[in-house]
């Protein structure tokens, strides 16, 4: 279910990484139309590598097939821009790394879009192991690439925080 890409405060990303210091959780991230800026915002923070166990980048369905697992049945029957492929991109992080927690983002930053998937649509995948992978997609409406990115990274982290709380 789409949810309206409601503006929200900010996390602390120093609180984020404490929380997860404090539980012991290791995060990955799996990123498609953030191009790594979720796996930065983690790693701008010094002494990250203690939490942050790895990122990856997998902007191509190729990339979300051989690094995460994704399967190419479901690219065929949802796109890449899909829950479906939310899901599989946060537990492929998962599986491929030793993190406990891992967010995974796929969508439409723009220009551009379709009358199906418009632009400003983003999925995400949240999966922590041992408990059920939850997948929201979220409408941030055609703000603009670099308003949609950011508005992603601030979502992603959000939800991992939310994770830990």
């Amino acid at each position: 279910m789409a949810e309206r890409g409601a503006d929200r405060a900010a996390v602390s990303v120093p609180d984020l990484l404490q929380a997860a210091r404090y539980w012991g959780v290791r995060i990955a991230t799996a990123e498609s139309c953030t191009g790594g800026l979720i796996a930065g915002a983690l790693t701008e923070v010094a002494g990250s590598s203690d939490v942050f166990e790895r990122g990856f980048v997998t902007y191509s369905n190729a990339a979300k097939v051989e690094m995460l697992g994704v399967q190419e049945a479901t690219l065929a029957a949802y796109g890449a821009v899909s829950e479906p492929v939310a899901r599989e991109m946060a537990e492929g992080a998962l599986r491929q790394s030793a993190a406990v927690l891992a967010v995974s983002v796929t969508g439409i930053a723009g220009p551009g879009g379709s009358e199906f998937k418009p632009e400003g649509r983003v999925c995400f995948g949240l999966a922590m192991r041992g408990r059920e992978t939850v997948v929201a997609t979220v409408e941030f409406g055609p703000r603009g690439r670099a308003l949609v990115r950011a508005a992603a990274v601030d979502h992603a982290l959000g939800l991992l925080a939310g994770a830990l709380t």
